[in-house]
């Protein structure tokens, strides 16, 4: 007894814990920004556990696994599941719409008591798989953003890219060229024109000690991971351009002037990075 009102089970001398409610959220996430947040948080409020599935297909334009990581570093609260499936995407696709995608919930969510949606969808979702639907800011009042209109235009709704999908998002501009071209002043200035960011060269910070005609292959590792690692963390922090004052290409060049060698893992880093735009400087001094 509690209170002096009888517990549940104590006629038979038991206690009989109460069901834990399990929640879903599924999705695209494409990409995951704050209404995607807003709605996992909301349904994480609601549930003692929160299964949220991040659908994909092979022809998706962000690749399945970057949106798994974005979601599941930003809610390590959740049981976040990566689903790769291949299944019509609207009833009108199949006439097995439904039963396809009912196995596949209860394939990876298991029993689900509430599911948790902005979409028009999730009243019958909840039917097909007995559980009540909650509607989340179906409206996009609380985060009036989409993922359409953040894919068509990331430099206007970037106040609602996460930390987590900046880097992928962000609109990045190298600048190449040989030493004295002016890629740092023209990188700095281009950077307080339009009120960005900029990632200055690692490599000359790394050389400042040793002379670059010294460098061994491990420097040059060293430089790679240590350019890329700044050029990722100042696109997680920063606005929807960032500015690059050189990248991994030019690692590469001074590598096979050094050492007459490039190692292939390194082509492979620099063919890697993206970029958006490249401007090629020419040397102005002897």
């Amino acid at each position: 007894r509690h209170a002096g009102v009888p517990c549940r089970g104590a006629d038979r001398g038991l206690l009989t814990p109460p069901r834990s409610m399990r929640g879903l959220v599924l999705g695209k996430f494409l990409p995951y920004h704050l209404g995607h947040a807003h709605l996992i948080r909301e349904a994480r409020r609601q549930c003692d556990t929160l299964t949220v599935l991040v659908c994909s297909l092979p022809d998706d334009p962000i690749p399945g696994g970057e949106r798994f990581q974005w979601v599941r570093r930003a809610h390590p609260d959740c049981t976040v599941v990566h689903v790769t499936d291949v299944v019509p995407q609207a009833p009108e696709e199949s006439a097995d719409f439904w039963p396809l995608w009912t196995a596949l919930i209860a394939k990876h969510a298991g029993r689900v008591d509430r599911v948790f949606t902005s979409e028009a969808y999730g009243d019958e979702l909840g039917r097909r798989i007995g559980a009540e639907h909650v509607s989340v800011d179906r409206d996009r009042r609380v985060v009036p953003v989409s993922g359409s209109a953040l894919r068509a235009d990331p430099v206007s709704h970037w106040r609602f890219v996460p930390r987590e999908v900046k880097p992928w998002l962000v609109r990045r501009v190298a600048l190449l060229g040989p030493e004295s071209s002016g890629k740092t002043t023209l990188a700095a200035r281009l950077a307080e024109r339009f009120g960005v960011r900029w990632v200055p060269e690692y490599g000359r910070e790394y050389c400042e000690t040793r002379d670059a005609r010294t460098l061994e292959p491990a420097d040059f590792e060293a430089i790679v991971w240590g350019q890329a690692s700044l050029e990722d963390a100042m696109a997680a922090e920063g606005g929807p351009v960032l500015i690059c004052d050189t990248e991994l290409h030019t690692t590469c060049t001074w590598s096979e002037m050094i050492l007459g060698a490039c190692d292939p893992w390194l082509v492979a880093a620099a063919r890697a990075r993206r970029y958006d735009a490249m401007l090629l400087l020419a040397p102005d001094v002897p």
